[in-house]
């Protein structure tokens, strides 16, 4: 307890006076909504008879989502915990694990964080995919500085977020989870998103740790099936999927999740030469790596490599991995170690990365909570969410519709128009309806003149209802129909596998939205249901017809692109959503999202990502290889000029001239190609963007610096080096639409 030592002397310190089972709880992390009650006469001790048993036999020192409400956990606005409370059962957990365990070890919350804490009362930001859309990191630590804030208020001091796995696989899942399909945005916004919330930049009094997830490439899964084995060789891994996690690390997170996947055959969370070689070996990772819940118990279970939950734990705890998420592997490794199938040390290695963590995020100091400032969403963080919102609207195709006038009659109509838990994505904590504005109460709250008919639902293939839709339309004069998907747990009856994961249930009585959202993967992207009955009904009525999507993965927007007057897509936007969409059509904000992940045409094109390696490919038969909408693509209501670029080995810099009649963001995008190397290499690599904003008529000169990772490669001998030779940097509005470029040599 001597604050004048380092929290690793201290953390070396308590580990030497620390039993075996104490050792080991401090690496047990079960699921914490069922540690407390909410119907104890005891107002100051709400801990549940489990939480007791697990003091008091596993010595345990960690929780995940104690404070997280969702149909999965069962905890409702009425059954669950407001910040307010949940600061005095955070106050109370804590005091119990102190008074009733022998060394007095505070325990630590981990919860889920990826776009605003997981809990009742927090903002609701938009969701990666959307973030990523802003091509704004400093936007993005804004985001995290609100949800460190958020999570601290009420007990939390891990946060499991951001997910940084590329997306080059959209049928999957989770896409929208991700920050898209590319190495260098994801790093950059990770990076953002991790200094916002990192006690290492804002405090150690102030920050949260982040938790990366999921090591490693777990978004390219074998047929789009969330889990489902990567196909990735090591030249790939080290180029595209490990930098991400490198630059986040570099930027203070301080924890680490691994996969349920496989690489090559060898478990992510059993993989030595990950966890052990490349991550703590080779990065000098001195955080804590966790599992996925209840992977470590996949190890037998699910890829059958393991005998049983002993030898998987075992497995897990020797190739680097240190916390037990679900907690029941590990439970079994005194036994392991007393058997002498392993050895303490590294259980000792393991508590003490945990025990450094406590030390210096002040646990053992100030361990609770003052619950009189446990106050959570204020309107200085809805404004956050509400500028993440504009910054993600991605404008796609416009014949001059938009921006709509305020004073027209619109038809207001589609699945998700006013769908409340529509526009939140997976991991959203219950919210009051007045929390959530969707598309319609932001275009109600700007037009005087506005008509409402649902017309479908997401999933539903019932038309009955398309007829009023129709008439809607005929009565007015522009139609914004809002489609797309749904991440929503809320509003059908769910059931969910032992990890959290939704079902996919074909023989329910009630067919809900969700089509997207871990577990639910898709065959196709096509729109579900009516939906596209819906929108010929529409386009038949002659009326001007606004598409918006509201999706959680890249959905076929083929006859949007062909027969809509404009498109645009806000992914799942939060809960400011609506008003950041009425912001735009009305023109009260130009907007410049840009697209974090390639738009196919088709399923038969996957993957579709932009930075395919060398050679170059050919059309298919039945329609172009290109993408419908490139990667780094979106519109403005102005237009941007370059001119005068120049471009060396460690700068490049363009003049960007605002040539439009309103004032405009436009995000300027660097690309470098390789003309000639040892090893294929990508036909074009992202390496420099900025989000610039230029009143009308205005210039700038936008400067970008290039470094070493620009240039280089793992040559055949899997060495990273730069090759002398020629590149070409190329600087344009996406990755098709570039505008200027020059071949630099770089010599011996």
């Amino acid at each position: 307890m001597d604050t004048s030592k380092t929290p690793e002397q201290r953390a070396s310190a308590l580990l030497k006076a620390m039993t075996l089972e104490e050792k080991v709880g401090q690496l047990l992390c079960p699921l914490g909504w069922p540690m407390y009650t909410t119907d104890s006469t005891d107002s100051s001790m709400p801990v549940s008879a489990e939480f007791k048993k697990f003091i008091s036999e596993q010595k345990g020192g960690m929780l995940w989502a104690t404070l997280r409400a969702d149909p999965w956990t069962q905890k409702t606005l009425q059954t669950g915990l407001d910040p307010q409370r949940a600061a005095k059962v955070y106050n109370a957990l804590q005091r119990y694990a102190i008074e009733n365990s022998r060394l007095g070890i505070p325990i630590i919350l981990s919860e889920e964080a990826p776009h605003g804490h997981m809990a009742i009362g927090t903002t609701v930001f938009p969701t990666s995919i959307g973030l990523a859309s802003t091509w704004d990191p400093e936007l993005l630590s804004e985001v995290g500085r609100t949800i460190a804030v958020e999570l601290r208020a009420q007990g939390g001091h891990i946060a499991y977020g951001p997910v940084i796995d590329l997306a080059r696989e959209p049928r999957w899942s989770r896409v929208e989870e991700t920050y898209g399909e590319d190495v260098y945005l994801t790093s950059q916004m990770a990076s953002g998103m991790v200094q916002g919330t990192s006690p290492k930049h804002n405090g150690w009094d102030k920050g949260v740790i982040s938790t990366l997830k999921h090591f490693i490439a777990y978004g390219i899964p074998e047929g789009g099936h969330n889990g489902n084995p990567s196909i990735v060789g090591e030249r790939d891994l080290r180029e595209n999927f490990l930098p991400t996690f490198k630059a986040a690390i570099d930027a203070g997170a301080l924890s680490v999740m691994t996969s349920y996947n496989t690489i090559d055959g060898v478990p992510s969370t059993a993989n030595p030469a990950l966890l052990r070689g490349v991550l703590k070996e080779d990065w000098g990772f001195e955080g804590f790596v966790v599992s996925d819940l209840y992977s470590i118990d996949g190890i037998a279970t699910d890829h059958r490599i393991a005998a049983d939950a002993t030898e998987a734990g075992i497995m897990a705890i020797k190739a680097g991995l240190d916390v037990d998420l679900g907690g029941r592997c590990y439970s079994e490794l005194v036994k392991a170690v007393q058997d002498g199938r392993l050895k303490e040390s590294y259980i000792d290695e393991a508590c003490k990365n945990v025990l450094k963590i406590k030390f210096a995020l002040g646990l053992f100091d100030n361990p609770f909570l003052d619950e009189n400032t446990a106050s959570v969403r204020s309107q200085e963080h809805i404004a956050v969410a509400k500028q993440a919102a504009l910054e993600g609207v991605t404008l796609l195709e416009n014949n001059g519709v938009l921006p709509l006038d305020k004073g027209k009659k619109i038809a207001v109509v589609g699945p998700n128009a006013d769908t409340p838990y529509n526009q939140l994505g997976d991991y959203t904590a219950p919210q009051d309806r007045e929390n959530i504005v969707t598309p319609l109460d932001g275009i109600r709250a700007k037009a005087a003149n506005v008509l409402y008919a649902k017309g479908c639902a997401v999933r539903d293939v019932d038309s009955k209802n398309i007829a009023a839709a129709v008439q809607a339309a005929r009565s007015s004069d522009v139609v914004v129909a809002v489609v797309g998907g749904s991440s929503s747990r809320y509003g059908a009856d769910a059931e969910y596998e032992a990890t959290g994961a939704a079902k996919v249930k074909e023989d329910s009585q009630k067919i809900p939205d969700m089509e997207a959202g871990e577990g639910f993967d898709r065959a196709s992207l096509d729109l579900l249901g009516a939906q596209n009955e819906l929108l010929q009904a529409l386009k038949a009525t002659g009326k001007p017809v606004v598409v918006v999507y509201i999706e959680g993965r890249p959905l076929d927007k083929t006859w949007a692109s062909e027969n809509a007057d404009a498109l645009l897509t806000l992914w799942y936007p939060g809960q400011q959503g609506g008003a950041a969409l009425a912001d735009v059509l009305f023109g009260d904000y130009n907007p410049a999202g840009r697209l974090p992940i390639s738009v196919p045409r088709s399923v038969g094109q996957l993957p579709v990502y932009y930075n395919k390696r060398f050679p170059m490919g050919h059309d298919y038969v039945e329609m172009s290889a290109e993408p419908l909408y490139e990667f780094g693509y979106g519109l403005s209501y102005t237009s941007f000029e370059y001119s005068d670029f120049d471009a060396s080995r460690s700068q490049a810099a363009v003049t960007v001239r605002n040539s439009g009649s309103l004032d405009g963001d436009e995000v300027v995008q660097l690309y470098i190609t390789d003309l000639q190397a040892s090893t294929a290499r990508p036909r074009k690599q992202l390496c420099g963007f900025k989000r610039v904003h230029l009143k009308a008529g205005e210039s700038a000169r936008v400067e970008f610096e290039l470094s070493d990772e620009a240039f280089s490669l793992y040559n055949a001998e899997m060495k990273k080096v730069i090759e002398p030779g020629e590149f070409t940097l190329a600087v344009g509005a996406s990755s098709k639409d570039i505008r200027l470029e020059k071949t630099i040599n770089i010599d011996e």
